[in-house]
């Protein structure tokens, strides 16, 4: 992809990548042939390290997208206890020079101090103020500003306060996450502030997404009220497509699990279960036919209408980008006054 000069931001000279755009790490969806796709195409192409299973395989994973691609990419690490593979996962990442982590729960201290040490970008996923300031405080390199409409675990701040809120306190980069699936969402995000955007819905309908066409086609129908928020995955709220399966598990807990989950010495514990068990079934809506149809989305699945290549998105987003910049009323204005 061409370099945009209007696209130039403090993002892409971080990270030296053509367009201010991350490919989202999505859990049991992205692989390598989504990152190689996206890197290569200019973007900077990301999975989440617990989908490459058994732990082992990560190394085979960052080894090959070393082989098809020499442009910069991340793994998403998941920092707490929940995640009882993370010292693993960090040290192949430490081991292999990832360019970048993209850091999410828990304290990113550990992380960020090793991944410095061998020149490792670390953007830190942050939903309220108290996460971005311990994310600055030891040392991250940039926010990912994880806003509401975002799919699997969001956050609940709009993005038109939680983006020049950040830019306002924190001097470090902000990438915009959530609600962006085009380029006018692109063009809004850096108006706000914002360094460059996270997207995720958006490349489930590509061509290289591993996911059942259903899953797809699912996103493609979706309106806007079609996208709910469920506790019933591990407690912490989470958006997914309001399927019929979705319908009968209905979205709340129960009074019993509520309590659970409020015990200290229980919710580890409680937590850790249900991530297992709603991670087996995410798995399984994901890539196999099956009635229990339990997919993770975006509120922007209700602007995507086509399954179409990552490069040939992200070539369209830049594009679309242009379109709307060169046709607001202020860019008019300034061509006639220099006219």
């Amino acid at each position: 992809m061409t370099t945009n000069p209007s696209l130039k931001t403090r993002f892409t000279d971080d990270l030296g990548c053509d367009v201010p755009i991350i490919v989202a790490p999505m859990f049991l969806v992205s692989n390598v042939d989504m990152v190689v796709a996206a890197s290569e195409a200019g973007a900077i192409g990301s999975f989440p390290a617990l989908n490459a299973r058994p732990v082992e395989t990560l190394r085979d994973w960052l080894r090959e997208i070393k082989q098809r691609t020499r442009r910069p990419f991340a793994v998403n690490l998941i920092v707490n206890k929940s995640n009882i593979y993370y010292r693993q996962q960090l040290d192949i990442c430490m081991e292999e020079r990832v360019p970048m982590i993209i850091a999410s729960l828990g304290n990113p201290a550990e992380v960020i101090r090793r991944a410095h040490e061998v020149g490792c970008k670390v953007y830190c996923d942050v939903i309220f103020e108290e996460h971005a300031k311990k994310a600055v405080d030891c040392g991250a390199d940039g926010l990912i500003a994880v806003s509401s409409g975002a799919g699997g675990h969001g956050g609940n701040i709009s993005p038109f306060v939680w983006i020049p809120y950040l830019k306002k306190h924190y001097s470090v980069p902000i990438v915009a996450a959530g609600g962006i699936a085009d380029g006018a969402g692109l063009l809004a995000a850096l108006a706000l502030g914002a360094d460059g955007v996270s997207v995720g819905t958006r490349f489930i309908a590509s061509r290289e997404c591993p996911v059942v066409d259903d899953y797809k086609q699912a996103i493609l129908r979706a309106r806007p009220e079609d996208i709910v928020t469920t506790y019933k995955l591990d407690g912490v709220p989470a958006s997914v497509i309001r399927t019929e399966y979705v319908r009968k598990m209905g979205t709340e807990l129960n009074w019993l699990e509520r309590k659970m989950l409020k015990n200290r010495r229980l919710r580890q514990v409680v937590f850790a279960l249900r991530t297992l068990r709603s991670m087996r079934l995410l798995e399984k809506a994901a890539h196999r036919t099956t009635w229990k149809q339990l997919w993770g989305a975006g509120q922007v699945a209700s602007l995507i209408d086509d399954v179409q290549p990552i490069a040939d998105i992200l070539r369209r987003m830049v594009e679309e980008y242009e379109q709307v910049r060169n046709a607001l009323p202020a860019a008019e204005a300034v061509e006639r006054v220099a006219s």
